[in-house]
């Protein structure tokens, strides 16, 4: 039986690869825990304008690319395997994925966030059309996207869009809520329209064909929008469904001890910035090693 490791970390995105850097860096034996993808929701970032160290900006995919050399680089691998229980034995912290359990003494949780779900029912057959972020439809050229929300994530959703297709925004009430120079960008490209006071009542497909029809409701009226995708950017909520009923009675004692970490999106609600997430992985790991001598 291989030997347990002192750290689980949950999640791969900035605070779990920083983590998992700061950890090696020390030699502290860990596993890092990752269900999709490395680099989490940085995949669907159009440009990072506020990490330091890029002064023209970095895309999110890109950043994800120099995560993964300095993974490379310090032997800092990711297990591609869900976590699905987080739970406690005995006053230790259990984390199981489908194929392994482990019994580390600390555990982070790096989980994220999730997209909030779809606020209509969407036919199983439109699955692959209609989407909560955008990293599946990335390569689409040429097509009409119509993303519902109006905030940060909606308006950097269509500015990554707009790169290679049209875009509709659809807003449920009569203000932008997201940063006013996205806002600006958006609204100079000559393929970005936008309606306000407008509420998704259904999506439906032609029988013979691969479009989408949108039905609206706008200031007491009716209507259809013609698109090829739809992107719902709505919100986003802590991804901490792993958590059993008895982690999450014991989680203030747990954090009490140091045994478990909660970094990065997963409770960071309106700050939820790449640079934070890093900085939190970062400050995990230094307290992990600075209180192994009082283990």
């Amino acid at each position: 039986m291989a030997p347990q490791p002192e750290v689980v970390i949950i999640g791969a995105g900035p605070a779990g690869v920083a983590a998992a850097i700061q950890l090696r860096r020390y030699r502290v034996p860990f596993v890092l825990l990752e269900k999709e993808r490395i680099g989490g929701l940085l995949w669907n970032a159009n440009l990072l304008e506020n990490y330091p160290g890029f002064p023209d900006g970095i895309p999110g995919p890109e950043l994800v690319g120099l995560f993964l050399r300095q993974m490379e680089r310090l032997g800092v691998d990711a297990i591609l395997e869900e976590a699905t229980i987080l739970d406690v034995d005995a006053g230790t912290p259990t984390v199981t994925t489908r194929l392994h359990s482990y019994s580390p003494r600390i555990v982070l949780v790096a989980s994220g966030t999730r997209a909030l779900p779809f606020p209509l029912e969407i036919p199983a057959t439109l699955k692959d059309r209609v989407v909560s972020s955008v990293i599946a439809i990335l390569a689409v050229r040429q097509k009409h996207i119509v993303i519902v929300g109006a905030g940060d994530a909606a308006l950097d959703y269509g500015l990554n869009l707009l790169r290679h297709n049209a875009v509709t925004i659809l807003n449920r009430g009569t203000e932008v809520q997201g940063l006013p120079l996205l806002w600006e960008r958006a609204q100079s490209s000559p393929r970005f329209s936008y309606r306000d006071e407008t509420v998704v009542t259904g999506i439906t497909a032609p029988p013979h064909g691969a479009g989408l029809s949108i039905q609206c409701e706008s200031r007491g009226t009716t209507s259809s929008i013609s698109a090829d995708f739809v992107v719902f950017a709505l919100g986003r909520e802590p991804e901490v469904s792993f958590l059993s009923s008895r982690s999450r009675e014991m989680e203030a004692a747990l954090m009490e001890r140091g045994q478990l970490f909660f970094i990065g999106d997963v409770r960071n609600g309106l700050m939820r910035q790449t640079a934070i997430a890093a900085g939190d992985g970062l400050r995990a790991a230094m307290q992990i090693y600075s209180s192994r001598g009082r283990a």
